[in-house]
Formats: C-alpha cells, sequence, structure tokens
C-alpha cells in the first residue's frame, strides 16, 4: 500500500511528462494525461487516509525497505519509508491537498497550452515531498528536499516567457539553497558524531552523546545545539522564516494551484516537519529551541504587518502563510510538537481553501490581481464567497473559548497560544512568543477581513466591462472549494483530541506525549497544561473575587482570560476592517486614489516595501557579489585567462596566419623565384657540407 501511496504520483509525472508533452509528437492527448495524474493523486489520497487510520488509531507502524541507497565507508543509507502518526499525517496533508489542486486545475488552467506538462511538474512535486516526509534517514530526507526544490523552480517558473516569473524561480531557488547549505551541514554533523545518518539510531545515542562538543569555526559549542542549530538553517529556507523568507511572496509568480500547493500544505511545512521529526535533537537543545521560538514569533508578526498593506490578494494570502508558518515553528520551539503539527494539519485545508478561492476570483475577474480593482462580486461569484468567508473564520480562529465549539483554526491556533502561556513561567522566548501570537492573531484578523471586504463588498473599481462578464468558476473548481470548507469548519472539533491528548495513544512514540511521557526536553514546559487541557474536569479551579474575577477562574487548566483573548483580539480585527472598509466604502476609491498620487505615509510605505528586506539585500549582499563576479569576470576571465590564454593564443595564431598568408600572391613568377632561391640554399649547404 504504501509503495503505492508513494510511487502513483512518481507514476503520473512520467506518463504525462514523456507522454503527454510535445517532444517532438504528443503520443497522449491533453485529457487522458490529466485524468491518469488526477486519478493516481486522488488513489493517493485515499489511501493516505487508511493509512492514518491504521497507524494512528491502531498502531499499525511499518517500515518498509526499497533497496539500497547508499553504501559508501561507513555511510549507509537504505531507501526505506518509515510510516508512523507523523508521517501518515503529512501522508495525509500532502496528497489530499494535491489532488484536490489537480481537480481544481482542470478549470483554472483550461486556457493553457501545456497542461500535460503542468500536471507532470504537479505530480512530481507531490512524488518528491512524499519521499521527504516518509524518509527513514537524513539522506533520504535530503533527497527529497532536494527534489522539492528542482519542482518548486519549474512550477513557480512555468509561464517562463515572463521574466518576472523566471527571476521569482531562480530567486526561490537561490534563497533555498542557501539554507540547504545549513541542512547539509548538519547532516554531516549528525554523520560526525553518531556515525549514522538513520533516525532510529541517531535519536536513541543523543542521550549518551549530550554532553559532547565540537570545533566549528574557530568555537566550541555543544553537538547537539550545534547540529539543531545547522538544521534548522534549511527549515529556515524552506520554511519561509525571517531573513530567508524572501522567495516565498514572489513565488506567487506561478499559477494559483502552484501557489496552493507550495504554500498551503507541502513545500513550506517542510522545516516545520522537519523540527518534529527531529524533536529528540531538538529535546536536547534548549538555546536552539529558544531560538526557533524568538524566530518563529518575530515572522509571525513581520509577515502580519506586511500583509496589512499587500494590494495583490495572492500575496496577502502568501505573506500570511509566512505568519502561520511562525506559529508553528515557535509551538515547536516551547515544545508543542504536537500542537505544531495540529496547526500544520489544519493549516492546510484553510489555506489551500483561502489560496483556491483567490484563484477562483481571478478566474472570474479575467486574471486580475489588484484588490483595488475589485468590489462587489460577491454575488457574481457566491460560491466562492462562502467560502472564501469559511477560509477567513478559520484562519482568524473563530471559536467559543472553552468548548468544543469552533473553526478549524481556533482549535489549533489557541493550542499554541496556550502553549506559550504554558512556557512563559520557563522560557523568556515562550513570553515573548505568546504576546506576539496575540497581536498576530489581531493583525490576522484586520487583513484577512480587509481581504474579504475590498474583493466582495462595497462598489466595483475596475473595468465594467470585466465585471459584467464575471462569473462563477465551473464544478471542477468549486468541488476542491466543497471538500476543503469541510476541513476548515471541521477538521479542528473532529481531531483535536487526538492530535493534543493520549487519546488512544495517537501519536504512539512519534512526537513526546502531550502528558505522561517521560521526554525531558523542551517540551517540559507544556506537560502539565496539556494534561490539564486534554482533561475536562478542571473547570473553576480557583476562583477569584472582584468584578473581574471570573477572568482568572481556570478553564482547561488555563485562566479564563487566556482562552478569551484570541477570540477578542480576532474580533476587535474584524470591526477595524468593518470601520475602514465597510462603512466607509464611498472613501475606499477616494483613499486608494489618494495613495496612488501621494505615495502614502512612511508607516505605510515602510510596510508595503516589505520592510525594505529586498532592497537592503540587493544593496548589500546582491551588489556586492555582482561587484565580484565582475572582478573575477571582467579583470580575472576576460582580462587575464582569456587575454593570455585561448583568445591570447587564437590572436597570435591568427595574425600569424595572416602576416604568412601575403606570400600566396598568386603569381606564378613570384613562386619561381621562390623556388629558385631554395634551390640556391639547398645547393649552398651542400657544398658547405662537402666542405667540412
Amino acid at each position: 500500500m504504501y509503495q503505492i501511496i508513494v510511487f502513483a504520483p512518481l507514476l503520473g509525472a512520467i506518463i504525462a511528462g514523456l507522454l503527454g508533452t510535445r517532444f517532438g509528437k504528443q503520443f497522449l492527448p491533453e485529457k487522458p494525461s490529466m485524468a491518469i495524474t488526477t486519478g493516481l493523486l486522488f488513489l493517493s489520497a485515499i489511501m493516505s487516509w487508511v493509512a492514518l487510520f491504521k497507524v494512528g488509531f491502531d498502531h499499525q507502524e511499518a517500515q518498509v525497505d526499497v533497496f539500497r541507497y547508499l553504501d559508501v565507508g561507513g555511510v549507509k543509507a537504505n531507501w526505506a519509508f518509515k510510516i508512523d502518526t507523523l508521517t501518515a499525517v503529512m501522508l495525509v496533508v500532502v496528497n489530499s491537498v494535491s489532488a484536490l489542486v489537480h481537480l481544481y486545475s482542470w478549470g483554472y488552467m483550461e486556457e493553457d497550452k501545456y497542461k500535460p506538462r503542468f500536471f507532470a511538474y504537479l505530480s512530481f512535486f507531490t512524488f518528491a515531498m512524499l519521499m521527504l516526509v516518509t524518509s527513514d534517514n537524513f539522506i533520504q530526507l535530503f533527497f527529497g528536499w532536494e527534489g522539492v526544490g528542482v519542482a518548486s523552480y519549474l512550477l513557480i517558473g512555468y509561464y517562463y516567457k515572463k521574466p518576472s516569473a523566471n527571476a521569482a524561480a531562480i530567486k526561490a531557488f537561490v534563497t533555498n539553497r542557501v539554507g540547504d547549505v545549513g541542512l547539509a551541514l548538519g547532516i554531516m554533523t549528525v554523520f560526525l558524531v553518531f556515525g549514522s545518518v538513520n533516525f532510529d539510531t541517531v535519536f536513541a545515542a543523543i542521550a549518551e552523546n549530550s554532553d559532547r562538543t565540537l570545533s566549528f569555526l574557530g568555537g566550541e559549542y555543544n553537538a547537539m545545539e550545534l547540529m539543531a542549530f545547522l538544521l534548522f538553517i534549511g527549515a529556515m529556507g524552506k520554511s519561509a522564516q525571517f531573513v530567508l523568507h524572501v522567495w516565498l511572496p514572489d513565488a506567487m509568480e506561478g499559477p494559483t494551484p502552484v501557489s496552493a500547493l507550495i504554500h498551503a500544505a507541502t513545500m513550506v511545512t517542510a522545516g516545520v516537519f522537519l523540527v518534529c521529526r527531529a524533536h529528540p535533537i531538538y529535546e536536547a537543545a534548549p538555546v536552539t529551541s529558544a531560538f526557533i521560538t524568538a524566530i518563529g514569533a518575530f515572522t509571525a508578526l513581520f509577515a502580519a504587518t506586511v500583509a496589512l498593506v499587500q494590494n495583490d490578494i495572492k500575496r496577502v494570502i502568501a505573506y500570511s502563510t509566512c505568519s502561520q508558518l511562525g506559529y508553528m515553528f515557535f509551538a515547536a520551539g516551547v515544545g508543542a510538537y504536537s500542537a505544531a503539527m495540529f496547526h500544520l494539519f489544519t493549516h492546510a485545508f484553510f489555506k489551500a481553501l483561502l489560496f483556491l478561492c483567490a484563484g477562483s476570483v481571478i478566474h472570474a475577474l479575467h486574471h486580475e490581481q489588484d484588490m483595488r480593482k475589485m468590489g462587489g462580486i460577491r454575488k457574481k461569484v457566491p460560491w466562492t464567497y462562502a467560502a472564501m468567508i469559511i477560509g477567513t473564520l478559520a484562519i482568524t480562529g473563530i471559536g467559543i473559548p472553552g468548548t468544543k465549539i469552533g473553526f478549524a483554526g481556533f482549535f489549533s491556533k489557541d493550542a499554541i497560544i496556550e502553549a506559550a502561556y504554558s512556557g512563559a513561567a520557563y522560557s523568556n522566548a515562550a513570553v515573548f512568543a505568546f504576546w506576539i501570537g496575540i497581536t498576530a492573531a489581531l493583525l490576522t484578523s484586520f487583513y484577512s477581513w480587509r481581504l474579504i471586504f475590498m474583493t466582495f463588498h462595497g462598489k466595483y473599481r475596475g473595468d465594467q466591462h470585466t465585471f459584467d462578464h464575471a462569473h462563477e468558476s465551473p464544478w471542477s473548481m468549486r468541488i476542491p472549494l466543497v471538500l476543503l470548507s469541510i476541513g476548515a469548519l471541521f477538521a479542528g472539533a473532529a481531531f483535536y483530541k487526538y492530535f493534543m491528548s493520549n487519546y488512544g495513544d495517537f501519536w504512539h512514540g512519534a512526537l513526546p506525549s502531550a502528558y505522561g511521557g517521560d521526554h525531558h526536553g523542551a517540551s517540559d514546559i507544556v506537560q502539565y497544561a496539556a494534561a490539564e487541557t486534554a482533561s475536562d474536569a478542571h473547570h473553576d479551579d480557583v476562583k477569584h473575587g472582584g468584578l473581574f474575577g471570573w477572568l482568572f477562574n481556570k478553564v482547561h487548566g488555563y485562566p479564563f482570560w487566556v482562552l478569551l483573548l484570541p477570540l477578542v483580539v480576532s474580533v476587535t480585527g474584524f470591526v477595524t476592517a468593518y470601520l475602514m472598509y465597510m462603512r466607509r466604502d464611498d472613501q475606499v476609491a477616494e483613499h486608494i486614489k489618494n495613495v496612488e498620487e501621494t505615495g502614502g505615509s512612511p508607516i505605510y510605505n515602510f510596510l508595503l516595501n516589505k520592510w525594505y528586506i529586498d532592497e537592503l539585500y540587493d544593496a548589500t549582499i546582491v551588489r556586492f557579489t555582482r561587484f565580484l563576479g565582475d572582478i573575477f569576470w571582467k579583470i580575472g576571465d576576460i582580462g587575464i585567462i582569456d587575454r593570455f590564454g585561448p583568445n591570447g593564443i587564437a590572436k597570435f595564431a591568427t595574425g600569424t596566419a595572416n602576416r604568412l598568408s601575403k606570400i600566396q600572391s598568386g603569381h606564378v613568377y613570384h613562386y619561381a623565384f621562390a623556388m629558385l632561391l631554395g634551390v640556391v640554399f639547398l645547393i649552398i649547404a651542400a657544398f658547405r657540407g662537402m666542405g667540412g
């Protein structure tokens, strides 16, 4: 079964890629290519759900050896599938979203001339991601990691005739290579310390190597801290954390289904998966875990502030992805690995839904992506509007505190915030993460509802002809919206008890138990609170007097204000966006025009230009690199190597040939004279020889 789950997408990619594309001749028509790739993805998705129930509920873990992958010296790594609950969750996430994206692409890419190529890229991307999440060793993980990078390059630059798409693909590829240097060094460190790259072998030997030190860049470091930090550098690049985030918004140059696939459930979550898979290492590396907490929290805030003022509908959602990944990382940083994976799981549904809804809007408005040229289209696209509302309620975490009633994001995001609150007693980074998480929730609500109001409400601000011909998407695009809406509605409530407690021992050792386990690392800070959260018996444990005493009553092990605050800030964000973009709708167009004419305030431009991080990179790294390149190219290559090497020798040979060619005059008497001189020379030489 697991071989089919992993290799079915690869089979589809090979069939569509070799038979369906125009390499001289198209052997397989478009529709069969699309049907085969989509059908194989749905087969993998259905079997992935079966695998989740077998592994997560029946504990039928498996180790599937495919063949020997690497055996050089002391490095041994098989191509094998490690099937545990963590893997099964990722199989469901990757294959479910990918299958729906394949189906959605039938309608969205209808006018594209090279659909088999596009579907082949999608399937290859999915296969590479499956290789990553099923790996049982770091070498196989690296193989899938790099495969995802190659596939994302092809998908982001799919419209290769657009210079901006090519630039975005290169930017994504290069930025991820920076992170991958850290990942490669981390894997080398793992082998140096443990003599193995297999997960089970490495994790079993952590305790006996926890005090070991290594020399690196002139300093001495704890081996666990060093390898955890280097591995996280790779995760930062793939999951677009601050400093290495710059590729993610530019990746919107790819088709919208690509955005949904890459930014919802697959490539960008690979870093979170890596940290959770390697959690025994991070349990032994508290300094790096605190660093992850701080970086994740800061990324959540940074990306949310940038999303406040973006006008491209896809870029708003892209920065939202970046922000939500920050939540996942700071959850992992405080040891709440199950909360991180829970948010990864629910996020896949509502973020894929938001991206595909954005694609439906773009499709309806003839490829218009600027929200300043939208408005008032909710009656034109009622299905899309309803799905977008559901996705927005999910990402803003709307639910009733202390109950099991709420959208998907309510359960997973609040679990992360509660974990950070629990860790505040042990870590300053957790205190920072808690308050940043609350602030980011406020900003998330504002920019999410701003998108809704600017896109679907008010007066239409674009071309009237476009508005008149706006229409709902075909059913091939609507069905994925309906299915993802179901996930955004119920995934949180349905899976909360499995992810966030020991109910049925869901994780079965794949992640630290929510409580009662024997893990003694970063996750200790959340174990007590997690145990309280998992129990419904802890109501009103502590009574406080006073008018606002009820805020401090404990519900599920937390003060009620901790549970209430995320909802308060989400409602505040909604009200603020409503007042700015709905009650004053007649002023929105005027405000947009005024900003375009005046350029906006310094703070507005600071956020609009993404904190000028790209400009900073350009002024330092890019220009310096270009300067060095010019030196090596113009002086070293052209001025020295070419001048005195191939070009110099060629010039000398050409000059000599030109001079010698002048002897060839074409006159017989010149040749006769030359022959006479030759004869005279030979006679003189002969006489001199005889005289000698």
